[in-house]
């Protein structure tokens, strides 16, 4: 499974992107565990956040949904962190 973040917005308006494919990783049930709940509570046009507020696009191999701070679920957090964080 391929799982793509993509943010815009903020304050200096700066884009950012990472990508991190979950096959054969030992903790790949994690990934899409949370991948499915992302999924479960995106939208599939963009979201509404607040003025300088940084907006996401998730993508799950075909599958993409939008969303925004501060409206962002614990699972979307989580793995928009964890992909900006340890994605390529």
């Amino acid at each position: 499974m391929r799982i793509r973040v993509r943010r815009t917005g903020g304050f200096a308006g700066i884009e950012r992107s990472a990508e991190v494919d979950t096959s054969g990783r030992p903790d790949a049930a994690e990934w899409h565990g949370l991948a499915a709940a992302v999924l479960a509570d995106g939208t599939a046009d963009g979201a509404r956040g607040v003025p300088d507020g940084f907006s996401y696009e998730i993508t799950v191999d075909d599958h993409t949904v939008h969303c925004a701070d501060p409206r962002l679920t614990e699972a979307q957090r989580t793995l928009i962190t964890r992909v900006l964080k340890e994605g390529a």
